[in-house]
């Protein structure tokens, strides 16, 4: 059974969406370590994998956590294990891999349901090849990852952020800014969880519960990614 590490970059190490969970579901041996409460494997020996998990922290912050995380996606690339980042996972790969000033605050917070643009290059995408000429999912973000890099592939976008979804040119690493791991009946909950939150970000709480949608298009990334270890 192909082995995959799981950061929780989180203030639990479970979220709502129980993705750790569903990665077993798939038929991988699942290694949870929160990362959050500084809990990392002593060596990547054995991984065949590694999904890093969103967080309330942003990738350009001095904490204790986010320096060894850079560090362990750093020495994870130079081993080649696959790597796939949601929301702040996604961010701290882009700084780990393509340099500290990727990642930024934006001026202004982008949330709600949105059809993000595919780009051509997802169709010979190992993870976003099922993806149309849009890809459905939740969206919530005040920090962004730069687009331009020539390091990067741009797989989707949105007109307020170009780069929603990206790939590493040469290694085997991606990133998505969204949360395609959220599913319909969990969305309401963690809707609720997050309101005061989303509704200073500027959302309509109420609207989002009522859109609550599976975004199963972009659910194929995930379980594209987990097909992608198992193969090795």
């Amino acid at each position: 059974m192909k082995h995959l590490l799981y950061l929780g970059n989180g203030r639990k190490l479970q979220s709502v969406a129980k993705l750790d969970d569903r990665f077993e579901s798939w038929g991988l041996r699942v290694d949870r370590r929160w990362a959050w409460n500084d809990e990392f494997p002593g060596s990547l020996d054995g991984y065949d994998g590694i999904f890093l998990s969103g967080s309330p922290h942003g990738a350009y912050e001095d904490v204790p956590f986010i320096r060894r995380e850079h560090d362990l996606i750093r020495e994870a690339a130079d081993l080649g294990i696959p790597m796939l980042g949601v929301c702040f996972g996604s961010q701290i790969l882009a700084s780990a891999l393509c340099g500290r000033d990727q990642v930024f605050r934006r001026d202004t917070c982008e949330i709600g349901y949105m059809d993000l643009k595919v780009t051509p290059e997802a169709a010979t995408d190992p993870l976003a090849s099922d993806w149309g000429e849009t890809v459905h999912m939740f969206v919530w973000h005040n920090d962004e990852v730069r687009a331009g890099h020539p390091d990067m592939v741009i797989l989707a976008s949105s007109d307020l952020c170009p780069n929603q979804v990206w790939r590493h040119r040469s290694l085997p690493a991606w990133g998505i800014q969204g949360h395609p791991e959220i599913t319909r009946a969990q969305a309401p909950v963690w809707f609720e969880e997050n309101r005061a939150r989303m509704t200073a970000d500027g959302g309509d709480v109420d609207a989002f519960i009522a859109q609550a949608d599976d975004a199963l298009d972009a659910k194929t990334a995930l379980t594209r990614f987990a097909e992608l270890i198992q193969r090795g």
